[in-house]
């Protein structure tokens, strides 16, 4: 097992298996068909994102560098958990953007019931440490333990 130390953007525990990006990660292409379409597993419709493509999404540890694309990603962010089909986490090697962090901050005061830790500033050597698979702890302190 190894720790990571990070900034803690939207609080909360969880545990969950990772799916890793090592690309930037387009919020709306990802998740537009599980938001208009009924995808309950949140499968990551995003061809130009061969890391996540076709995988599921939804109660998964999100282990990323950073988000990109649309001024919609917020709103997109706020849409999954409002729907209940949000990432269990989403884990930032860089530091989050602010349309990102408005959509995961939306979602932990105005949804009641779902949570979603946000971390952010995990580093280069988390995300080349992580792989798809592995069980991921987040603790309410930013310490994320991977194994």
């Amino acid at each position: 097992m190894k720790e990571f130390k990070g900034r803690v953007v939207t609080p909360g525990t969880v545990t969950a298996k990772a799916v890793v990006t090592k690309q930037g990660f387009n919020t709306l292409a990802s998740m537009q068909m599980a938001l208009q379409f009924g995808d309950k597993k949140a499968t990551c419709g995003d061809q130009n994102n061969p890391d996540l493509y076709n995988k599921e999404m939804a109660g998964k540890a999100l282990c990323l560098p950073q988000t990109i694309g649309s001024t919609t990603g917020g709103l997109v962010l706020y849409c999954a958990c409002a729907m209940q089909k949000n990432p269990a986490c989403m884990l930032f090697a860089n530091h989050i953007d602010s349309l990102a962090a408005a959509g995961a901050v939306l979602a932990d005061v105005w949804v009641d019931g779902v949570s979603m830790p946000v971390i952010d500033g995990l580093g280069d050597e988390f995300l080349a440490y992580v792989k798809d698979g592995m069980k991921i702890t987040v603790k309410e302190n930013g310490i994320v333990e991977v194994e």
